[in-house]
């Protein structure tokens, strides 16, 4: 049996507002999220909240840096680290919150399959 979702505050229920701002489930469900360092996943969050449908920024890196607790180094560190992980793009002053990459392929899933019934059926790679 499981367990019934329903919200726990109703009239709260989070609407998606006119200036738009999201970040996809597969940036967790896909582990984008585990090599991250807590800068990085700061940034990338302050990012995503702020940006428009196009996923561009124009806050200014001071700005983000006072919002966010960061010295313009470990500022500048996050930001190199997202850019390394194709999470962002950054010329200055101009972020984009990028779409992610596309789902690796996972291992033993239909090709897998597909390779055992060849071989089953007397098919040699």
């Amino acid at each position: 049996m499981g367990i019934e979702k329903r919200p726990i505050v109703p009239d709260r229920i989070r609407k998606i507002p006119p200036h738009f701002s999201w970040i996809d489930r597969r940036f967790v469900r896909d582990g984008l999220i585990a090599p991250l360092s807590r800068d990085e996943i700061a940034l990338y969050f302050f990012l995503a909240a702020v940006a428009d449908r196009e996923g561009l920024s124009f806050y200014g890196d001071g700005t983000i840096a006072a919002l966010l607790k960061l010295s313009p180094a470990e500022l500048a560190a996050a930001r190199r680290g997202l850019v390394a992980a194709d999470l962002i793009a950054f010329a200055s002053p101009l972020y984009q919150v990028l779409s992610l990459p596309p789902p690796a392929p996972r291992s033993g899933g239909p090709s897998a399959i597909g390779e055992i019934l060849r071989r089953l059926g007397g098919e040699r790679m």
